[in-house]
């Protein structure tokens, strides 16, 4: 299909994100597309090795060793994520698909206003976690540099460019002592890996996010049908068929985006409890210290791990309040007037809008603001329970 400059909008950011991790959902599903995902895949195994064997066998501080072990679990996210989202392909492309056509099939400005704001909402959060993300790699990479004392500057080259002075230091080694270039290319593939790590968790969070928000654009859509409905018309019953059959079309396709997502959202959920927790433990030593640059990096990976969360918990509650308000809209409009037989199915409408699909962790956990506010809390909790550890 072509596109058009609807379509453009809501899409081409997530296609420039996702395309060259494998998993863009309206590519060619060929050799080269596994290719790319075997080789994002492989990187991020590669790191949660060497981040591996430096939290268990480095010599390393705290500090860095925390900061390898929340690189890791980020890790860990971005390769369930490419494997979910390859697994679960063919949902996200009867989606992706789904949504180029509504996009096509736009005949009144009302429509466009409506979906394109919902692309918007889907471009603020794909910037908004990309941009975070994306600081937050450029910090990890520059850290050791800004963090460098003026003693530094007059030890010879070779000498100060070991293995401990990597952005992710690899101090398992030993004290390795590199040549310029070589600790240059290095320090270069590291940041490759951490962009990467950065776009594959939070470039995939954008294209699902931004798909969800597009199914509450078409729900939002399908309320406005529903209360414009015409009871007077002589085909009012092969009318309401078809609002019928698009609020189960929707719900279907809402019920696939819940399955890609499942599985990896509770692992995401429980890691973030425990990233959020040495994060805030790392930011509470920092401003004992007063360091500048573990504040700044410590504040933009937290930053960037909230916003994923509460994006999720966003689209999750606003879903939901969309199939919802379509029994409202339905009782709105005049179904008193419809023929009897009609009214039943009227009542099915409604009663299938009382069961909202919401996004799940695990399919038992919902995940919702509620939920967001509740990992706040535990994540707090276990906050205070290592300040405590600490203090005495």
């Amino acid at each position: 299909m072509s596109w058009n400059d609807d379509i453009t909008y809501a899409m081409t950011p997530l296609k420039l994100l996702t395309l060259p991790l494998g998993v863009w959902p309206l590519q060619k599903y060929n050799t080269f597309s596994i290719v790319r995902s075997f080789v994002c895949g492989f990187c991020m195994i590669t790191m949660i090795f060497v981040l591996f064997l430096e939290i268990n066998f480095g010599t390393s501080n705290a500090y860095v060793k925390l900061d390898a072990l929340m690189i890791m679990f980020c890790n860990i996210l971005c390769v369930l994520k490419l494997i979910s989202f390859r697994i679960y392909a063919d949902n996200l492309t009867r989606n992706f698909s789904s949504a180029v056509k509504d996009y096509l099939a736009i005949d009144n400005e009302g429509k466009r206003t409506i979906m394109r704001r919902h692309a918007f909402m889907g471009r603020m959060i794909c910037y908004s976690i990309v941009l975070f993300a994306y600081i937050a790699s450029l910090i990890f990479t520059l850290a050791p540099i800004i963090a460098g004392d003026g003693e530094d500057i007059q030890v010879n080259v070779t000498i100060k460019n070991q293995a401990s002075e990597l952005p992710i230091p690899v101090t398992f080694l030993g004290d390795l002592q590199l040549p310029t270039s070589v600790f240059f290319t290095i320090s270069m593939m590291q940041l490759f890996i951490l962009m990467l790590t950065a776009t594959g968790n939070c470039g995939n969070d954008s294209l699902f996010l931004a798909i969800v928000l597009h199914v509450c654009g078409q729900m939002e859509l399908l309320k406005m049908e529903f209360v414009k409905h015409d009871t007077t018309k002589k085909d009012v019953n092969k009318n309401f068929i078809v609002l019928a059959s698009r609020h189960c079309y929707l719900m279907e396709h809402a019920e696939l985006l819940a399955n890609v997502i499942s599985f990896v959202l509770l692992v995401q959920v429980l890691i973030s409890c425990l990233i959020i927790s040495f994060i805030g433990f790392q930011l509470i030593l920092a401003l004992k210290a007063h360091d500048a640059v573990m504040i700044i990096k410590t504040i933009t990976v937290l930053s960037t791990l909230l916003l994923q969360l509460f994006y999720y918990s966003f689209a999750s509650d606003y879903l939901k309040c969309q199939m919802e308000d379509i029994a409202d809209s339905i009782y709105s409009s005049n179904w008193y007037c419809l023929p009897t037989t009609l009214m039943w199915n009227v009542l099915f409408v409604i009663m299938r809008s009382q069961q909202p699909v919401q996004l799940l962790a695990g399919k038992f956990l919902i995940v919702n603001i509620k939920t967001f506010m509740n990992i706040l809390k535990s994540s707090l909790s276990y906050l205070s329970v290592l300040r405590v550890m600490v203090d005495a």
